[in-house]
């Protein structure tokens, strides 16, 4: 597969690069930086020597001056390594580190605080459909968007080992979580609660695992930048809103991979919340690429009325709703038309299976597909709406 152009920009000065495994960091960096000095952790030579001697770091870059990029893949793996690179950047060799890491957990653990704004911080999402000239929605929810997984001919087959390279490389060989077993079941019993408000005593119970265990587990995956939570929206709240946050697998593809599936289980619930995951990915990266000047929430209220998503910041105000059907239906706007009588500031926007872009009273509906074909960080959400 030809390199991608992605959406992600460069800043001038060093900076950390975080994303889960297979997003495409090294990848994107190799074209980027083709000429750059390159340290990659996950190479056993490299490891053993940098991580016994972390100063050895200092004299290969010294050795180098014609290199004025250095990058460092998986510096998580050997975090003293960070005191040297502060050590360079105080020099002023006029280098600039590129540090990238898919566990933000081992780079706290080091204590470090990412330099101390000396490098800026840039995050690495799956692919956004803007990304990919051949888009195709119903793929993209089936196997998600990661790049490992667009490119490879067995899609399925590389979902399946995915979840494996993390069982395996990162949480059992770093020590993480001392029962693999137990870990494994709440995989398959957190992935019900992906695009659902997060129960963490319900959780405990599916997979027989005590409560603070499974929070534990849920710090890990976050920490390896695998899930996140969305919290609620309530600035100037007019009703009682629920407390809990939603929870959210970061590709739709990695969520079914996880997600058991039997007789009893409704394909349509399942390809839902693939969709909608899917569209949150996108909104995740969609902020982070244009410089995080808004922030992703939800709302629901204490009698079930939800909204999925609330993007709220400088660049703007909206309400999303996210439906897996070809046609719209007036009982689905109900939620938007509550939100939208509480703060008619907001854009109201509701995102179907269909074809046609339809405005109903305040309410614009649009085809998701092309809304996500359309969603790009130099513009707007309402530009792609």
């Amino acid at each position: 597969m030809e390199v991608v152009s992605r959406f992600l920009r460069v800043p001038d000065q060093s900076f950390f690069l975080l994303g889960p495994r297979g997003t495409g960091k090294t990848t994107w960096l190799a074209h980027r930086f083709p000429e750059a000095l390159v340290f990659d952790l996950l190479r056993p030579d490299v490891y053993r020597e940098l991580g016994a001697h972390p100063e050895r770091l200092a004299h290969a870059v010294l050795g180098s001056p014609g290199r004025s990029v250095v990058v460092i893949d998986e510096v998580q793996r050997v975090p003293e390594l960070l005191n040297v690179v502060h050590d360079l950047i105080e020099r002023k060799l006029e280098r600039r580190f590129v540090l990238t890491g898919s566990s933000a957990r081992k780079l706290r653990r080091g204590g470090v605080d990412l330099l101390a704004g000396r490098a800026a911080v840039r995050t690495m999402h799956p692919f956004m459909a803007a990304e990919l000239p051949g888009f195709d929605l119903a793929a993209a929810v089936q196997h998600g968007l990661l790049p490992l997984v667009v490119a490879a001919s067995d899609p399925e087959d590389v979902l399946r080992a995915y979840a494996s390279l993390y069982l395996e490389q990162e949480v059992q060989l770093e020590g993480w979580v001392r029962n693999i077993g137990s870990f494994g079941r709440f995989l398959e019993a957190v992935s019900f609660s992906h695009a659902g408000v997060l129960n963490v005593s319900a959780v405990a119970r599916e997979c027989q695992a005590e409560r603070k265990t499974v929070a534990g587990y849920l710090e890990v995956l976050e920490d390896l930048l695998l899930s996140y939570r969305l919290p609620v929206f309530t600035r100037r709240a007019r009703r009682e809103t629920v407390a809990h946050p939603k929870f959210y697998l970061f590709d739709a593809g990695v969520y079914r991979s996880l997600r058991p599936r039997g007789p009893l289980d409704r394909p349509e619930e399942i390809e839902g919340a693939a969709l909608e995951g899917l569209v949150a990915q996108h909104l995740r990266a969609w902020i982070a690429y244009s410089g995080g000047d808004a922030e992703l929430f939800y709302w629901r209220t204490r009698s079930g009325v939800e909204v999925d998503f609330v993007v709220y910041g400088a660049a703007g105000f909206w309400a999303i709703e996210v439906k897996n059907s070809a046609r719209v239906r007036r009982e689905q706007l109900r939620a938007l038309r509550a939100f939208k009588a509480d703060h008619p500031e907001c854009e109201a926007l509701l995102l179907y299976r269909g074809e046609d872009p339809l405005r109903i009273g305040e309410i614009q509906c649009c085809p998701v597909e092309a809304f996500l074909r359309e969603l790009r960080p130099s513009q707007g959400l309402a530009g792609a709406g």
